[in-house]
């Protein structure tokens, strides 16, 4: 994979994109939030000090997703009422990414869905128990969670920055396929994946945690 290299516009220390696909990455240096165009840096905003995270999972953290390797390029943090959570942007060896969610440890590896099979419910009309067909699969609302946008870090493959009160629809089916609908945006963004097992990730340079012996 190719890696540019830029100068980030705020103290000038080298931010390199590791990954071809990357939009935004955060300088190491000033945690300024910064935004390729082109072969430019435009800086957007500033990530301030996030907050301790419970999770082993860290920027190039490794693992391996139905026999596919991936590595961990970025996150965006989210806070809710029972606490918080990761969305890891992975990025495969082929140069293709998807998000591995980190909540309360448990996991579910997604990928966007672009076009979406039909057009997503605005936010006013989403609900628990709402059901969706989509790809042979009954998908049902089980949860939504208001969030509140709290970092990034890493290298994501768009825009993400200065957002305020999120709301996520989870969405599951009989066999542990698992979605999510993100009204961060608009129109809303739909992820389709599946619920996994930290172990069958085989996920290796994890972070050290005290009490975690996995």
């Amino acid at each position: 994979m190719s890696q540019p290299v830029a100068n980030c516009p705020n103290c000038g220390a080298a931010v390199r994109f590791r990954f071809s696909s990357a939009v935004q990455s955060v300088c190491e240096y000033c945690r300024s939030i910064v935004v390729r165009r082109d072969v430019n840096l435009e800086r957007v905003g500033e990530v301030s000090d996030l907050p301790p995270d419970p999770s082993p999972i860290q920027i190039t953290t490794e693992g391996i997703y139905r026999n596919r390797p991936f590595v961990v390029a970025g996150r965006i943090l989210y806070e809710y009422e029972q606490g918080g959570w990761n969305e890891w942007h992975i990025v495969f060896s082929d140069g293709k990414s998807g998000w591995l969610s980190d909540a309360m440890a448990e996991y579910a590896v997604t990928f966007g869905i672009i076009p979406t099979p039909e057009p997503l419910p605005p936010v006013e009309k989403i609900h628990r128990g709402r059901r969706f067909r989509w790809y042979g699969a009954d998908y049902q609302v089980t949860v939504l969670t208001p969030a509140r946008y709290r970092g990034v870090e890493g290298e994501l493959p768009f825009e993400y920055w200065n957002k305020q009160q999120v709301l996520f629809a989870d969405l599951r089916t009989s066999d542990a396929r698992f979605g999510t609908i993100d009204y961060s945006e608009r129109p809303a963004l739909l992820f389709l994946g599946e619920s996994v097992e930290f172990e069958a990730l085989r996920l290796k340079n994890l972070r050290r945690v005290e009490g975690w012996d996995a």
